[in-house]
């Protein structure tokens, strides 16, 4: 049985940095030397290509036209390679994989992401592990079949689905963590794969990539003072299309007849409202309350238990699919790729 092909797509961040000892700056790793640099990857049974953007960017710099360039290049070696490997910076992979699991429909091969705290190079990286180890999660196999199915993030030894993830700390190497769905795998002495919590497998349907995002969306949170002026502001932006609201609690918000009168006025103008918690977990429940009952009766949408990261690109994925306004609620409500309970 010929060995498993993965495809390596790097494209920036700081795990593709190493330091130049003679002036202490970190500079772009060269990818083609990838094997010679780690040999560790000779041992993992499965061939390695990679690719690279032109020119590597922060991930501070991530924005819907280099999602579009990661699923085209998936897309444009889908049949070539059994599973992908995607090496991105911390900062916004959380969004990153959320975007490309909504793009890439009836996915039936691993797309890993993963990352690191440190420099490649560096004594003490984690980047050499969470590489390895998302490479070698890439490349399981059972039966000749991949085992993983869908978008992922690989980070300090847990596999998460990739629209269920959310960074939570800037120095720490567990930098990430899916605060309403299991881990999908745990690295360990053992790898030990929760084949329970993928989703189910997309049958005799091929690969369909949608790669029109809108960006006419904003977040807003919630806080204490939040005044009229500038909520109108902001609702009456003429572009806007869109607003992941992100609430108290279980879906909150003041109950104040100035704050709910914009939100309704937006609403009926056609713009789309989510509500999120902007709590670390849980779910929205409107209606629970009676701070959250007048949002449900103006037709604010819930967001259920999705995370910020994947409701703001569901919501621009679903503008830039030309979704029908009827219809623009119950497809959000849904869970399309796995991203609400």
């Amino acid at each position: 049985m010929p060995k498993p092909k993965i495809l390596l797509l790097y494209t920036g961040g700081t795990i593709g940095m190493v330091k130049n000892f003679e002036t202490g700056a970190l500079v772009v790793f060269n990818f083609k030397e990838l094997l010679q640099n780690i040999p560790e990857l000779k041992q993992l049974d499965c061939d390695i290509e990679t690719f690279s953007f032109e020119k590597p960017i922060d991930s501070s710099d991530m924005d819907p036209e280099k999602w579009e360039k990661m699923a085209t290049v998936i897309k444009d070696n889908y049949t070539n390679f059994d599973g992908f490997v995607i090496l991105h910076g911390s900062d916004t992979m959380a969004y990153s994989a959320s975007a490309l699991s909504f793009m890439l429909q009836n996915l039936d091969k691993p797309v890993v992401f993963t990352g690191s705290q440190l420099p490649i190079g560096d004594l003490r990286t984690d980047a050499k592990e969470n590489l390895i180890t998302a490479i070698q999660i890439a490349s399981l196999t059972e039966g000749g079949e991949p085992v993983v199915r869908e978008v992922c993030l690989y980070f300090e030894y847990k596999l998460y689905r990739g629209n269920r993830t959310t960074k939570i700390s800037a120095e720490h190497f567990n930098a990430f963590t899916s605060p309403n769905y299991p881990a999908l795998a745990e690295s360990g002495v053992h790898l030990k794969v929760s084949k329970e919590q993928f989703l189910p497998r997309s049958i005799n349907k091929d690969l369909e990539v949608g790669l029109n995002f809108d960006g006419n969306v904003a977040i807003l949170k919630i806080f204490p003072g939040l005044n009229a002026q500038v909520l109108t502001a902001i609702i009456n932006i003429p572009t806007l299309k869109g607003i992941v609201l992100e609430t108290y609690g279980s879906g909150n918000a003041p109950s104040a007849h100035w704050f709910i009168g914009i939100l309704q006025k937006g609403i009926e103008r056609g713009l789309h409202i989510v509500n999120v918690t902007q709590c670390w977990g849980g779910r929205v429940n409107m209606g629970q309350y009676e701070t959250s009952t007048m949002l449900k009766e103006i037709g604010v949408i819930s967001g259920a238990d999705i995370t910020t990261e994947a409701a703001i690109t569901k919501m621009m994925y679903l503008l830039g699919q030309n979704v029908a306004h009827s219809d623009f609620k119950q497809l959000f409500e849904t869970s399309l790729r796995g991203e609400l309970s």
